[in-house]
């Protein structure tokens, strides 16, 4: 580990656990405000005096914000201490949901939801590094899935609670409650997560260099493609079991608690895989997911089967904290950047599994061919992840090659 990680370490080993819980809080409100939305559609429809789909507008909005806040924080806030940072992207953060609640109308809420979005992946790439740093190596993926929990607590519990108190109270409640959570986050990273000095040489363009190196990219890919097959099912769960299961609504939010539980499982026991042995981890979740998502074209059919096979394909989670585990590996100096990136790419896996999904229901076929694009998405994660190995054997026996001849 590099000089400035060790330093890290030795800063934050007195109370990791509570720092975890501090930045786990962080992402338990980022991911209630990125999943509440979707069942406030009606509401913030009617209020703002739009069309329901447009709404859309305000979701990809937000993950725009992700995709383009990810490496521009990554790059402005290279010197920044990480404790200041994470401090820093909460406020950010409290303070465009807050407005966000007080918007005056539906373009000015797209924009807000925008600016809400920006802090999303830089917070979590630092929280990331914090809490790897504060672990012996052969822990990290553990420990970035305990700040993880966060996000699939949100699923779990926090999305369903904002989007019952919003729809009985006025979806404006939903995020105030949000910025609230971000707030008290912020206090709680003040006292509970050491300080950090800046990184020794830090800057911009070290931090941008992670944009050019062949095997973030490769990484940075299996995330934008392999993980998309898990939004492709969740983003039409309910119109396919009801459409094709004849499930009633009733049991709607019982099937979106089952994903949620899936999540915090598929989490937990990816980590572990993934600390034990990570190139294997990679592959094995992937293929993991393959199987799944394909296999819920079939359980599709049935209420009970399908409602089973929404929690597996919610296991697939347990991508995340290898893929953000692997960029630390290979980002040499630009760790920030590199981890930042990782939630953008997740976010970009999102839109692209919800948008196909979307048009292959819309050429006609069943509604569980979801599933079958999400097996396919799976499939190809797993040949990037293995095109990524080759060309890093290539790397290394040209260089070795070169090392003989003595040529530079």
């Amino acid at each position: 580990m590099h000089d400035s990680t060790n330093a890290v370490q030795s800063s934050t080993a007195s109370r990791p656990r509570l720092a975890e819980l501090a930045l786990a809080l962080g992402g338990f409100s980022i991911g209630t405000t990125e999943f509440v939305i979707m069942g406030l559609m009606n509401r913030v429809a009617n209020d703002l005096q739009v069309a329901v789909p447009d709404v859309g507008y305000a979701i990809s909005s937000y993950a725009l914000g992700v995709v383009v806040g990810a490496p521009l924080i990554s790059a402005l806030a290279a010197r920044v201490p990480r404790r200041t940072l994470l401090i820093g992207l909460m406020l950010f953060f409290a303070l465009s949901n807050l407005a966000s609640a007080f918007a005056p109308g539906f373009w000015s809420f797209v924009f807000l939801r925008f600016l809400s979005g920006l802090p999303h992946g830089a917070y979590f790439g630092v929280a990331a590094l914090v809490a790897a740093a504060a672990v012996p190596i052969t822990e990290r993926a553990r420990a970035i899935s305990r700040v993880m929990l966060g996000l699939s607590t949100a699923i779990l519990i926090g999305a369903p609670l904002a989007t019952w108190a919003g729809n009985l109270l006025g979806w404006q409640v939903a995020f105030i409650g949000v910025g609230g959570i971000a707030l008290l986050t912020a206090l709680l990273v003040r006292l509970w997560v050491p300080v950090q000095p800046g990184l020794p040489g830090a800057s911009a363009r070290r931090e941008l260099s992670a944009l050019v190196k062949q095997r973030v990219l490769f990484t940075l890919g299996v995330a934008c493609i392999g993980f998309g097959g898990i939004f492709a099912v969740f983003s039409y769960v309910i119109p396919t079991l009801t459409e094709q299961a004849g499930m009633s609504e009733a049991l709607g939010p019982l099937a979106l608690v089952v994903f949620g539980i899936g999540t915090i499982i598929g989490n937990l026991v990816g980590a572990r895989a993934a600390d034990r042995n990570l190139m294997r981890a990679i592959p094995s979740i992937l293929l993991w997911c393959l199987v799944v998502q394909g296999l819920f074209f079939v359980a599709a059919n049935f209420v009970w089967l399908g409602i089973l096979f929404v929690g597996l394909v919610g296991t697939g989670i347990a991508l995340g904290p290898a893929i953000q585990t692997r960029l630390m590996d290979v980002a040499e100096d630009a760790q920030t950047m590199a981890a930042s990136l990782n939630h953008a790419a997740f976010n970009s896996a999102n839109a692209l599994g919800a948008w196909l999904a979307g048009i292959t229901v819309k050429l006609g076929f069943a509604w569980s061919t979801t599933g079958l694009v999400g097996a396919a998405l799976a499939a190809g994660g797993l040949l990037i992840f293995y095109l990524g190995l080759r060309a890093e054997r290539v790397a290394t026996l040209t260089a070795c090659r070169c090392s003989e001849t003595g040529v530079d």
